[in-house]
This record gives C-alpha cells, sequence and structure tokens, in this order.
C-alpha cells in the first residue's frame, strides 16, 4: 500500500516542486513586461538615475503643479496620453517609464523601481510648486512608496492591490509567496507611516488581475477621513482607463 500511495504522489510531489522552482527563477518576468519605445509627438526628459537613463513624457510643460503617472507592469503609458493632457489641463502631467520601458535603459525590479521614482519625484519637484500623484495596477505600489517618503499630499491609486505577495498568494495558494517572491510591492505597509495624505481608490468592478478584495484590504488599512474609494460599473482590469466617467473622477479628487 505504501508503495502504492509513494507511486501517486511521487509526480505529483515532483511537478508541485518544478512548478515552485519555475515561479522562483521565472517571477520577474511574469511581473514585469516591459513595453517597446514608441515614436510620439511629446517632449521627453531624461533622468539618470543609478547609472541608468529614465525617460519620463512630459504632457502640458510650464504648470505650476505637476501629477507623475506610474502605470501598471505591461502598460506603455503614451497610451491616453492626449486624453490625459485634456483631462489635466492646469497640470504639467509626467508619464513614468520604469526601467526597460519605453526605451528607459536597466531593468526592473522593485528595488530599482522605487530608488527611480524618488530621483524622479525629486526632479520634478524641483520644478512645481506641488506634485501629485497617480498610480495604476503595479504603479500603485511605487507611488505609495514615493508618498511614504515624501511630502505628498494627494495619491490617487487605480486598480491598487494591498500587497503582490497577497495577490499572488490568493493565484498560487499551493506555494509559500512570501518565501519565493523578491519583490513584494506592500502597499500597506507602505502607507502605515502616511497620515495626512489624501487618498482615492479607483476599482474596476470587475476586476480580474487584482480582485477587489485586494483594493479593499488597502482602503481598509487608511484612515477613514484621508480615503475616498470609487467604484467603476462594468469594467475589467485593463479597460478601467477607458471607462466614460474615469477621467471625471481623477478631476474630481484632484481639483484644478
Amino acid at each position: 500500500m505504501k508503495r502504492i500511495l509513494w507511486g501517486i504522489a511521487k509526480p505529483l510531489l515532483m511537478l508541485y516542486v518544478i512548478g515552485g522552482i519555475l515561479l522562483f527563477v521565472l517571477q520577474r518576468d511574469l511581473l514585469y513586461k516591459p513595453s517597446a519605445k514608441t515614436e510620439h509627438e511629446y517632449k521627453e526628459e531624461i533622468i539618470k538615475s543609478e547609472g541608468e537613463e529614465l525617460r519620463l513624457i512630459v504632457l502640458n510643460e510650464g504648470k505650476e503643479k505637476a501629477l507623475m503617472y506610474f502605470g501598471g507592469n505591461s502598460e506603455a503609458v503614451l497610451t491616453l496620453a492626449k486624453k490625459r493632457a485634456e483631462a489635466f489641463a492646469n497640470y504639467t502631467v509626467y508619464l513614468v517609464n520604469y526601467r526597460g520601458f519605453g526605451g528607459s535603459t536597466g531593468k526592473a525590479t522593485q528595488t530599482a523601481l522605487y530608488a527611480d521614482a524618488l530621483v524622479q519625484y525629486d526632479a520634478v519637484k524641483a520644478k512645481h510648486k506641488e506634485v501629485h500623484l497617480m498610480g495604476r495596477s503595479l504603479g500603485s505600489g511605487v507611488s505609495t512608496y514615493v508618498a511614504s517618503k515624501r511630502d505628498v499630499s494627494k495619491i490617487a491609486l487605480i486598480t491598487p492591490y494591498d500587497s503582490v505577495v497577497n495577490v499572488a498568494q490568493a493565484k498560487y495558494p499551493m506555494y509559500p509567496i512570501d518565501l519565493i517572491l523578491k519583490d513584494k510591492f506592500d502597499s500597506v505597509q507602505n502607507l502605515s507611516t502616511v497620515k495626512t495624505t489624501k487618498v482615492l481608490i479607483v476599482m474596476a468592478e470587475g476586476d480580474e488581475i487584482i480582485p477587489n478584495e485586494h483594493s479593499y484590504a488597502l482602503a481598509d488599512s487608511i484612515a477613514k477621513e484621508n480615503v475616498q474609494v470609487e467604484i467603476i460599473k462594468g469594467q475589467s482590469h485593463n479597460s478601467i482607463s477607458h471607462a466614460e466617467g474615469y477621467f471625471d473622477v481623477l478631476n474630481g479628487f484632484f481639483g484644478s
């Protein structure tokens, strides 16, 4: 009987171990899917960080206030640039290309993205009276980190998570994700030290990538007087930015 049970368990155990090894080895290929550089009509600024050249796309140059946008893990931030320029006409908008994205050099990791974001924020803040942040999906974690290290008054988080660990653990419940994952992007931890920043959380009702429970968990970790939650009905993770009323919600939060 023991031999029979072992004969059944052995291949299953091997599959489990192989799956865990693949998750560990390929985790950053799964987490970061860099967008290619695309020619466009907008101004670009190149900011150097740790020897890498990072490209910022600049919209509405010369405004007193600024918005910095940190996109998703495979997002070409150039998408919807015209719409963003129109929607935030009273702001200079900076679209951040992470390492390896949109012509920026280097490879993305949590450590790199966090370090770069502070360098980029400081460069932008030097030119503007006030800088607000927007982060979508992966970029929500980058934004919360900046807010934990700099004096940011407003931050909008679109389809955000409590942590990448928790999202991945729900997808792969059979593995100890906290031990496997190198880049944890813990937004709850990031915002735990932030006491006065106003936070807007925008969720897609049908988000299949980051289920709403993770966005609610993040919202619940923030003082009620500092957080506003909005749900865009009938939208998925990748369609939310194209939804009617999406930019109205953001404008209502940031104001003019």
